[in-house]
Formats: structure tokens, C-alpha cells, sequence
């Protein structure tokens, strides 16, 4: 997401009719707000956006002609789209080495940077196998466990309630994120918050693999202050009463529960997809810019907004 909201905007760039900077700059923070706006979810979008948005305000300053500096910014949105599948095999690579021969590894949901790292480490020839979440209630998970079968790695399901049954048998805990915040936290899919919580009681190592354009400028302090919260969260439809009646109606009657009572999509709708794991969880991040500790990601964020 972040990779496409900036793509996006270098798009509207290309087909602005702007004639001013004032007007140029104005365009591109409305567009900017119409993407965040358009999706649920919208943390590593606003990652993206708002690190191309900084990167035009410095640009536009140090160009004088108006032209050059629409074709220079185009010309540099699309090498940093072209260097984001680089910026992965760097962070896999480096990742690689936190994982041991005869490791056993969990992880969560689905990351393409942790696919990788766990590719990276099998070509590797580093004997591990995995335990794979089934990431209720997107089961990306499914998706990540075919993928690594596919690459020849041994790779288990357990249900997200099993965490806690297997984490002994584990060696070390990766995740990708859909954001890292200011304070080195995670806003990543649902279940993560409670499988750091196992890992630190089981006193297993928690990684975060992570692209630095998904540092993400919030600053939460639960999970209820994230920016995906809404007050509908966590409320169920009453399931035990339809139950019920449904029992009561009995098969043969002409009355039914309506089918889209029961529609996972509606329950979807209704619950949180992602949630915040505080800093004090993780281990250590292993990002494009290096191998940080959670205190570091601060200095970093300093860095690209500078």
C-alpha cells in the first residue's frame, strides 16, 4: 500500500494542470486524504504518503523552475517504486541471520519481506521449520503456509488460539508490520499483540521485518487509540439467541434465519483487522536502514522527516 499511494500520486503529477506551487502542493495533500479516506485501514497507505508528501515539500524549495520540479519528482517516485522490491532482499538478508539450523520459527498472517526471509534462509541451506497462525479472521495465513510448502519449507497451521500450547516448541517469533509508530511499536494484523505477549512470557525472541516506508508518524498509547478504531469494534451479532431460535423453528418450518446472519464477511466488517504491539515486546526490528531496536526507530523517523 504504501508503494501504491505513492505511485498514485506521482501519477497525478504526471497529469497535473496546476500552474503554481501554492496550487501544486494543495492538489497533492486533497489526493492524499482521498486515498487514506478510501480504504479502512489506512496506516501503511499514510506511511507512504505522507514520507512522498515530505519528500516534495524539501524538493519543491531547492528547484526554482516549476516544470523541472514536477519531472524531477516524477523521475524520483519511480525509483523509489523500483527500489522497493531491493529494499526487501536487503532486509531478508539481513534477517537471515537470527535464524539457526534446526530452528523451529512462528509466524503470523502474512508478509511478503518475512516470505522472503524465510526463502532467503532456506537458499541459505539453514534446516528450519515453521508454525504458521491461521489469521482468523483473514486467514492469510493459509496463504503464507502454501507459499513456504511450495518452497520446499516444512510448515505447520495452528488455529490463533494454539500459540500458547506451541510456543515452547519455538525457537524465535518473526512478523512482518503494517506500520511502525514513533515509539517502535507495531500496528500489524490482529493476533500479533497477543502472540509478542506469549513470546515475552516464554521469553522467546521477537522480530519485526519491516521496509522503513512503512515508519509511520503515530504515536498511539492502547489499542483503542489507533486510527482504525471505530465503536462498533468487538460487537458481535447476538449468536446465541438466533442459536436459539433456530433450534425452536426447527427444519420443516416455513420461518429461517436469514443466511447472512451467519456471513463471515459481516463479522469481518464489524472487528478489528489490526491491533498495536507496544515496543517493550519486540526484540529487535530488521529493516532497510539496519538492525534497530525499538528506541531507534525514533532517530530514523527524525531522519526521513528532517
Amino acid at each position: 500500500m504504501p508503494i501504491a499511494a505513492i505511485e498514485s500520486l506521482v501519477e497525478l503529477i504526471k497529469h497535473s494542470k496546476a500552474t503554481t506551487l501554492s496550487e501544486f502542493m494543495e492538489s497533492l495533500k486533497d489526493a492524499s486524504q482521498k486515498l487514506k479516506s478510501s480504504v479502512r485501514n489506512s496506516i501503511s497507505l499514510s506511511a507512504g504518503a505522507d514520507l512522498f508528501l515530505r519528500f516534495v515539500t524539501r524538493t519543491s524549495h531547492d528547484v526554482t523552475n516549476f516544470e523541472a520540479c514536477k519531472e524531477h519528482l516524477m523521475n524520483s517516485g519511480k525509483v523509489l517504486v523500483e527500489k522497493a522490491v531491493a529494499v526487501r532482499h536487503k532486509i531478508a538478508e539481513l534477517g537471515v541471520q537470527f535464524i539457526k539450523d534446526d530452528a523451529t520459527i512462528l509466524i503470523h498472517s502474512y508478509s511478503r519481506v518475512v516470505m522472503l526471509l524465510l526463502q532467503q534462509a532456506a537458499a541459505h541451506k539453514i534446516r528450519f521449520n515453521v508454525y504458521v497462525t491461521e489469521s482468523r479472521p483473514t486467514s492469510l495465513g493459509i496463504k503464507s503456509a502454501k507459499i513456504l510448502c511450495k518452497a520446499g519449507i516444512p510448515a505447520t497451521i495452528i488455529l490463533d488460539t494454539a500459540v500458547g500450547y506451541v510456543i515452547d516448541k519455538v525457537d524465535a517469533v518473526f512478523v512482518g508490520a503494517e506500520g511502525v509508530v514513533e515509539n517502535g511499536g507495531l500496528i500489524n494484523a490482529i493476533g500479533t499483540y497477543q502472540l509478542a505477549v506469549v513470546a515475552k512470557a516464554a521469553n522467546k525472541p521477537f522480530y519485526a521485518v519491516i521496509e522503513s516506508y512503512k515508519f509511520v508518524r503515530l504515536f498511539p498509547l492502547n489499542q483503542y487509540d489507533l486510527p482504525t478504531h471505530t465503536s462498533d469494534l468487538l460487537a458481535f451479532p447476538d449468536l446465541e439467541s438466533r442459536c436459539y431460535q433456530e433450534s425452536q423453528i426447527g427444519e420443516n418450518s416455513e420461518q429461517n434465519i436469514k443466511e447472512e446472519d451467519y456471513d463471515v464477511e459481516n463479522f469481518v466488517a464489524r472487528n478489528p483487522t489490526v491491533d498495536y504491539t507496544p515496543p517493550e515486546y519486540i526484540t529487535l526490528l530488521c529493516t532497510d536502514l539496519g538492525v534497530l531496536t525499538p528506541s531507534g526507530v525514533s532517530d530514523e523517523l527524525i531522519k526521513l522527516y528532517l
